[in-house]
């Protein structure tokens, strides 16, 4: 940014995020925006979530930061699409899984991030729009996995390792519940019993599968959809745990698909996950890949590392 520049910055803070974030922390943040040219308004998350006030306010902010977890930086990506503004938005990652953070090599540093804010060249993304007018940065899930990840308490997630919680989760064959589900997609239709079925568009998946990127583009308009299958023995339990930690996808119980829609149909409600928030318990899904909907911010460096994988020019 140019000397003498004054851009109007919305910083949205979540002080509940992962440990939080010390309010020493949170002033070397605001002098270091406020000494590099622009001018900030502090927002805190709580009586208003993150995704009202970026839906209330955002149009009137030329740029907005979002300082907390992945939960945080979709609400803000979320209320900027029901209110269709274009502000581009910087993350200051202060969650548990950093799932968006670790996929943009953003750094886990409050100030190293900042930094990014005040150099960064605004990059376009895609964004899920997950029924009518819901939305997500990177992960939309159902199954078994959501469950003993996304819904483990931060105290324990900060403990022991997300993988952990996926491999007692899925251990007891008997506690996996199947889910008859139609998956209807770019290339045709699917159908089998599911134990988990995740839309991303991420390199990590709930801080436990890692996506190779040469499997993942950010901004192609694709989702790459992760999907398991039932295992009917402790070996095909084996295999899909292996699949999981070697990154292969293509086996007979684990799969990826890329598609710019895709829709699930099941035979009674079944509970979804957000980018790690409830997402309502459903019998039908149809979502919609809105390519390179909103804009985030990265230095250039980071750019050049994702060209041609993660992210396309």
């Amino acid at each position: 940014m140019d000397e003498g520049d004054h851009m109007k910055l919305m910083l949205l803070v979540n002080p509940r995020s992962g440990r939080g974030l010390l309010d020493s922390a949170l002033g070397a943040i605001v002098n270091m925006l406020c000494s590099n040219g622009f001018s900030v308004t502090v927002y805190f998350t709580g009586a208003l979530s993150a995704a009202t006030i970026a839906a209330e306010f955002g149009a009137r902010y030329d740029v907005i930061v979002c300082v907390g977890g992945d939960g945080t930086l979709s609400g803000a990506v979320s209320g900027l699409m029901r209110a269709h503004a274009p502000t581009p938005v910087g993350y200051i990652p202060k969650g548990t899984a950093h799932d968006v953070a670790n996929t943009l090599s953003l750094s886990h540093n409050p100030r190293l991030a900042a930094q990014t804010i005040i150099d960064g060249i605004p990059v376009p993304v895609d964004v899920g729009q997950f029924g009518t007018n819901e939305y997500f940065v990177y992960i939309a899930a159902f199954g078994a996995f959501t469950g003993v990840s996304y819904l483990t308490p931060q105290s324990a997630k900060r403990t022991l390792g997300h993988l952990a919680y996926v491999i007692g989760g899925i251990a007891d064959l008997s506690a996996i519940r199947p889910r008859h589900t139609v998956i209807e997609h770019d290339g045709g239709l699917i159908e089998g019993e599911y134990i988990f079925g995740g839309v991303t568009n991420s390199l990590s998946v709930a801080g436990l599968a890692r996506l190779s990127p040469s499997d993942v583009n950010l901004n192609d308009g694709l989702f790459e959809v992760l999907l398991v299958r039932r295992p009917i023995s402790t070996h095909e339990l084996i295999g899909i745990v292996s699949s999981i930690m070697n990154k292969s996808y293509r086996s007979d119980n684990v799969q990826m698909l890329h598609t710019s829609r895709v829709a699930f149909t099941f035979d009674e409600d079944v509970s979804w996950t957000r980018d790690g928030e409830d997402g309502g318990a459903h019998s039908r899904v149809e979502i919609v890949n809105r390519a390179r909907a909103v804009r985030i911010l990265l230095d250039s460096e980071r750019i050049s590392k994702f060209a041609g994988t993660s992210l396309g020019s």
